[in-house]
């Protein structure tokens, strides 16, 4: 078996073996630790950083592997969706000019991204979420063709049990079910590297963890999923149940997901990080078992550790614990996974800066953090922040209550300022970078806020699908401005391109608020729905939701012409009235489709249907507003 490939038969004795080699691997590190092997005193940090490919319609662009071919750089690869593609860094280290290098070579490599997306006719999108992605684009066929990610999804639908639900409830509510792992794939982040020493791991790594709820409130980016406005960063809540392997029961049973921010402190070594992990959570793919890492170390080599690096990698903390080889030396990382991609670089690179300088004076002023601050309240803010960004309500050191903008304002910026100084970086990149910081709290405008802004600044103008082609398009164009967000314009309808980027595929303008009735429901209601709703066509739906009829507008003038509604000595109902034979389409049918449809078989509405259920309703006065700036167009002509 070829290094680092995926074991497709990963069953029985096989699994066993690898759980021998895995618990190998950990006693292995608790023989590097005891030995003092890991390196010590030395400081790097780097970043991965995460993006969406679309295309001309603004709508996710399932090309990752030609991007790789046409790229041909190493510092890119694959991640779970044909439309996300991930960058990393070189290792850099921390010293006086050392952020302003990781913002260049991001800069230099988004450049290459961005020349061949273009080649392509694709573009690049920097954000936690895709406005435009669509449940629709989350198909199996649009997972990246790898056996590291059809093993995973294999692996976990099979811990599952079933198919994954989702419940999200902001100012909006996402209510769903899906069949698979996908979903993570609409969440992309910009994930920070920072290495430390094996004895200050631990106090180093609680700071993190207190640092994670601050540090996110000032970066959220994901207010928007399906055009549903949930969380100020919905990719905490996403992310989680996207990978959620735990299913309800009648009992109450303690159980973690495999995306966590932890139980617990560490309270003395990396190891108790790993063999946790180890014990919750069923190990999900194999590889080979070539390396024997104690003989190995008798032979004073170093390990490479793979397979419990493997299995690290399949347990999604919001701050991780990484082994990793430099130079030939092994090394431990702390990877942040909290922050999101976007809006800019120079606000990603601005919360890099706020998070390093923040963890450099926390664990310099508070040898023992966890003295200072519960747990529970360090994982409390971190859900707030998700949830609110920076109107979250925290509590931070000594049982302190402070809302997130005046703790950053007051506390946290000049914490972080301090810690950069201390380790000497360049004076006017940290004024350069918290800058940003500042002006984005004390003006409130996130990421989230800005898109959350837009939309409401473009409420009855076009439909929901044009608003998000909008947002997505004013996101790619002051991205390449390189502006921080607090600067950015809002959003005008007519950045998308015009009406025909809106219109390709049914379910970017279908209606999805729709009024449905059920069978044994008296044609009364059916027709005073019809008068207080202005609608003219009304599904009719079974106890299991399944769509099994359309009343028109017409069959109700048609029954009180004849006067049955008045005159009969029983109740009309739903199912009476109804047409049963019903044509529909999918979410996915392109729009010429769709309307030769409605043209052939002489019809005013189209239900759209995924699975037997109804999902959203297209009628001819969608197409309205097309044949009217057409005509406008034709006529100025």
């Amino acid at each position: 078996m070829k290094p680092n490939q995926v074991d497709n038969e990963f069953e029985g004795e096989r699994r066993r073996e690898f759980m021998r080699a895995l618990l190998d691997d950990v006693q292995a590190l608790e023989t590097m630790l005891e030995n003092g092997m890991i390196e010590e005193g030395v400081r790097r940090i780097g970043a991965e950083q995460e993006m969406f490919l679309v295309d001309h319609t603004w709508r996710p662009a399932p090309g990752a592997l030609k991007m790789l071919d046409q790229i041909k750089d190493p510092h890119f690869t694959t991640e779970l969706g044909m439309f996300n593609l991930e960058m990393n860094t070189d290792p850099v280290l921390f010293e006086p000019d050392c952020l302003m290098r990781l913002e260049n070579q991001i800069n230099e490599l988004l450049i290459k991204a961005r020349e061949a997306a273009g080649e392509i006719g694709y573009q690049i999108v920097l954000t936690g979420i895709l406005p435009t992605i669509r449940k629709t684009d989350l198909g199996i066929e649009n997972m990246t063709p790898k056996p590291r990610y059809l093993a995973i999804n294999r692996a976990l639908k099979e811990l599952r049990g079933g198919d994954y639900e989702f419940y999200i409830k902001g100012l909006d509510e996402l209510l769903l079910k899906h069949d698979s792992v996908m979903l993570e794939a609409c969440n992309t982040s910009f994930q920070l590297h920072f290495q430390v020493g094996a004895k200050e791991f631990p106090n180093l790594y609680n700071v993190a963890q207190v640092a994670a709820g601050p540090c996110l409130a000032a970066a959220v980016n994901s207010p928007l999923l399906f055009g549903r406005r949930l969380w100020a960063e919905t990719r905490i809540a996403l992310f989680q149940q996207s990978v959620d392997t735990r299913s309800s029961s009648h009992h109450i049973r303690d159980a973690s997901p495999r995306v966590t921010f932890g139980n617990h402190w560490v309270k003395n070594s990396v190891l108790e990080i790993y063999r946790e992990d180890i014990v919750r959570f069923r190990t999900l793919i194999g590889t080979d078992l070539e390396e024997h890492p104690q003989e190995l170390l008798a032979q004073g080599k170093i390990p490479e550790l793979k397979v419990l690096r493997l299995h690290n990698g399949t347990v999604y903390r919001w701050n991780r614990a990484c082994y990793g080889i430099t130079d030939g030396k092994p090394h431990l990382r702390i990877e942040n996974r909290v922050m999101p991609s976007g809006p800019s670089i120079l606000d990603e690179m601005a919360n890099a800066a706020f998070w390093y300088g923040l963890i450099i004076t926390l664990s310099h002023d508070f040898p023992d953090i966890t003295k200072h601050i519960e747990f529970d309240h360090a994982k409390g803010n971190f859900v707030a922040a998700a949830r609110h960004g920076l109107t979250a309500h925290f509590t931070w050191l000594e049982g302190k209550e402070s809302l997130a903008d005046r703790l950053i304002l007051d506390e946290l910026l000049p914490m972080a300022e301090a810690g950069l100084f201390r380790r000497g970086i360049r004076r006017d990149d940290i004024q350069r970078y918290l800058g940003v910081i500042d002006k984005r709290v004390r003006t409130g405008m996130t990421g989230s806020k800005w898109m959350m802004k837009s939309l409401e600044s473009l409420r009855g103008t076009g439909t929901m699908g044009e608003r998000l082609n909008a947002i997505t398009a004013a996101t790619v164009q002051r991205q390449m401005g390189g502006q921080p967000v607090a600067e950015w314009e809002p959003v005008q309808l007519t950045e998308a391109g015009g009406w025909k980027h809106n219109y390709f595929k049914v379910e970017q303008y279908m209606t999805t608020d729709i009024f449905s009735v059920h069978e044994d429901d008296p044609v009364d209601l059916v027709a005073n729905l019809m008068e207080w709703e202005k609608i003219r066509y009304v599904p009719v739906e079974d106890a299991d939701q399944k769509l099994v009829g359309l009343i028109s507008y017409r069959s109700v003038l048609r029954l009180l012409a004849r006067g049955k509604m008045k005159a009969s000595t029983h109740s009309v109902s739903a199912a009476d009235l109804m047409k049963r034979e019903l044509i529909t389409v999918a979410p996915e049918t392109a729009t010429l489709e769709a309307i030769r449809l409605m043209r052939r078989n002489k019809i005013g509405c189209l239900p759209v249907v995924h699975e037997g259920r109804l999902v959203g309703i297209v009628t001819e006065h969608d197409f309205m507003d097309i044949a009217a700036e057409l005509l406008e167009r034709k006529l100025g002509e």
